[in-house]
């Protein structure tokens, strides 16, 4: 069991890392270019509308029972980063922008200086979701068709009739996803310590001044 848990988590931390790279791109880019937004969303709002267990089969038949299916799998599945990272990329205030082109900043610059920082909050959100979604991606697809992986042991138990093996994995897996969403909120909180910090100033800053207007 050890061995088959070691498995899954290193496949879905290389698929998470590719779906992490590739959904952040692929979202800033969709939400700093219109030309981009209109080439690309027609495509992910047809791939986000089919179930990801339907994508698993085909998947399969293209790219065996390897490693290389299992990320497959992951990067279509960890759609909230792309999504989340569109959407703050886009709520940044327009005000903002028109001070970027004001002076003349490239798009690499403006997106360091101008949309990342308003968009931070909501591209954590999508790599803390997409992650939990990836371990589900990760378990179905071995459950369907690997030979390791605790998927597979669940799915081997179950043709052995061994239902405390099956349960053991499910208890195993429901541990193993609460751990990852409280280890990367606890890593995410130190990425927004300093937006946590500027908030509590605003709100001093206000609480003084309705003090001096109320005098």
């Amino acid at each position: 069991l050890q061995e088959d848990l070691f498995v899954s988590l290193s496949r879905v931390i290389k698929g998470y890392l590719v779906s992490a790279v590739l959904g952040i791109v692929l979202g800033s880019l969709m939400g700093m270019f219109e030309n981009i937004k209109l080439l690309l969303l027609p495509v992910v709002t047809v791939i986000r509308q089919i179930p990801m267990i339907a994508w698993i089969p085909l998947i399969i038949l293209w790219c065996g029972i390897g490693k290389i299916s299992k990320m497959v799998i992951i990067v279509l599945a960890a759609f909230p980063i792309l999504v989340n990272t569109q959407n703050g990329i886009e709520s940044t205030p327009d005000g903002y922008i028109e001070v970027a082109k004001l002076y003349q900043l490239n798009p690499w610059k403006t997106f360091i200086s101008v949309y990342l920082p308003h968009a931070l909050s909501n591209i954590l959100v999508g790599l803390k979701l997409g992650l939990g979604v990836s371990w589900m991606a990760v378990v179905a697809a071995e459950l369907i068709a690997a030979t390791t992986g605790i998927g597979y042991r669940m799915s081997n138990a179950r043709s052995m009739m061994q239902s405390d093996v099956v349960i053991v994995c499910m208890i195993v897996i429901g541990i193993i996803g609460v751990l990852m969403d409280k280890g990367i909120g606890i890593v995410f909180g130190l990425f927004t310590l300093w937006k946590k910090a500027e908030q509590k100033n605003k709100n001093l800053r206000r609480e003084e001044h309705e003090k001096k207007n109320s005098y």
